[in-house]
């Protein structure tokens, strides 16, 4: 059952901020700066950006906290620089330069060749300075301790690793190439620039970042801190959770049930047609048996709204029990075994309570 919501929570709402972060600031100097804006402390942020790195952040406030684990996972778009030649200890332009290889030799066609190698489902070693935890302890921490850190490389997927302008500096020995990738959660652009210049044979690191989206969210709708600090906006609980999960609209009994918590029939997506024909009419007649098995897609959820618009849950479909805490129908048809899935309440954000 959904919590309460505090005082702080009903004065400023619940929903999502797009931030345009700045240079120089942290992910985290941005959550305090925002607490002292919205004038609550529940804030927190889908997926941290580097301190050189700009553009989205999407920021949590309140209720809409809860939305931020499923938005990390969604697939970012970052426009950069990659300078090649030149390898820094950190792989981007806040290192030291380890290694000098001139890029005399390497041409467009090379460069859009490396870029192809690295599109699609591939293994990457994340960063040494990364986030990632070994043993305990963030590698950056152990790095700059002076550890010597080993990480394992793990699947990514690049979307797409497009080649923009390419200038050649300091007479053809360095050369930087302005990119654009579409990447899955827990990609390392950076270590996709020490991977281009590998290949290439001459090193790189990454010289500019900046997050252009996240899932749906684009920087087109992003708001500096100065815009914030003058007016501060945000997107609604509804509508932030339209823009990540598929829609279902309940009835007012099936709004009450999930604000208590019940099961009820499963969203129609991964429904047979004989469980769609039964949700309507309460399984009147319908034999699902002869209709084949219809299983979810895997951590599949649906923003379920009541009908006054409001955000009652997300719903996640999941095999039939005749024993759960379902409503009446769900759990009748559920003995009866007619059906064979029903909508598990994961996240129930208004209660019954609330919403009589």
């Amino acid at each position: 059952m959904a919590k309460r919501q505090r005082p702080e929570e009903i004065a400023v709402g619940s929903g999502l901020v797009l931030v345009d972060k700045p240079a120089g600031w942290t992910s985290h100097d941005v959550v305090g700066r925002i607490r002292r804006l919205a004038g609550t402390r529940k804030v927190g942020h889908a997926g941290t950006l580097d301190p050189m790195a700009t553009g989205v952040l999407v920021v949590g406030i309140n209720r809409a906290t809860r939305l931020l684990t499923y938005i990390v996972g969604t697939s970012k778009t970052y426009t950069a620089t990659i300078r090649l030649g030149l390898s820094t200890s950190t792989d981007d332009a806040e290192g030291e330069v380890i290694e000098t290889r001139f890029a005399h030799a390497v041409d467009a066609a090379a460069i859009r060749h490396a870029a192809q190698r690295l599109t699609g489902e591939i293994m990457q070693v994340p960063a040494t300075v990364s986030a990632i935890k070994v043993e305990g302890r963030r590698a950056y921490e152990r790095a700059r301790s002076g550890e010597d850190v080993t990480l394992q490389a793990r699947p990514v997927t690049v979307e797409r690793f497009d080649i923009g302008e390419i200038r050649r500096l300091e007479g053809g020995r360095v050369i930087d190439v302005d990119v654009e990738v579409e990447v899955s959660s827990g990609t390392y652009v950076r270590a996709l620039a020490r991977d281009m210049g590998e290949l290439l044979e001459v090193g790189g690191h990454l010289t500019a970042l900046r997050r252009t989206a996240v899932g749906s969210y684009r920087i087109e709708n992003a708001l500096s801190l100065d815009q914030l600090a003058d007016d501060f906006g945000y997107i609604g609980l509804a509508e932030a959770a339209a823009l990540i999960f598929p829609r279902r609209e309940l009835s007012a009994e099936e709004a009450e049930n999930l604000g208590h918590g019940r099961r009820i029939t499963a969203s129609p997506a991964v429904m047979t047609a004989g469980e769609q024909d039964a949700e309507s009419d309460v399984l009147a007649e319908a034999d699902v048996s002869a209709e084949p098995d219809a299983p979810p897609e895997p951590e599949q959820l649906t923003a379920a709204y009541a009908p006054d618009g409001e955000l009652v849950a997300l719903l996640k479909n999941v095999p039939a029990k005749r024993e759960a805490s379902a409503s009446g129908d769900a759990a009748a048809a559920a003995r009866q075994q007619r059906i064979r899935w029903q909508a598990k309440p994961e996240l129930v954000f208004r209660t019954s309570e609330e919403g009589s």
